[in-house]
């Protein structure tokens, strides 16, 4: 559920860190480029702002990074180091409990983990609260 698959694993050869240098690398690109155009300074009939239509296309077509943090663990190094396949990591959060959507590192949302109608065999999130910020 988080976004540490490879893109081999996905079909491509860059790992996922690639990927997500790539889409950083893009978010700061048009952010430099939103940021040196200069403001339009035409309102509306509301007396609001104009938008530039171009300004949104650039931030919409930005790709994200989402992850669901099912829940952490703290560990000495040699509890870490001991860890084999078949080990349990005990998180710590309690089956039911809401999970973290966190996009791009920062967390925007909880919910609860459903599986998803359309097909039993995958797993998706329903939001219960949106964080504002």
């Amino acid at each position: 559920m988080s976004g540490d698959n490879t893109a081999e694993e996905l079909g491509g050869s860059t790992p996922a860190s690639d990927l997500l240098q790539d889409s950083e690398r893009e978010l700061d690109k048009a952010m430099e480029e939103l940021c040196a155009e200069p403001a339009q300074s035409a309102d509306d009939s509301a007396g609001q702002p104009l938008r530039r239509s171009s300004d949104n296309k650039l931030i919409m077509n930005i790709p994200v990074s989402i992850d669901v943090v099912l829940g952490t663990a703290e560990m000495r190094v040699s509890e870490l180091m001991a860890l084999n396949q078949g080990s349990t990591v005990v998180l710590d959060r309690r089956i039911g409990e809401l999970v973290d959507v966190v996009v791009n590192g920062r967390r925007i949302a909880r919910g609860e983990i459903i599986v998803i109608e359309q097909d039993s065999s995958r797993l998706g999130i329903k939001l219960s609260e949106v964080i504002e910020e």
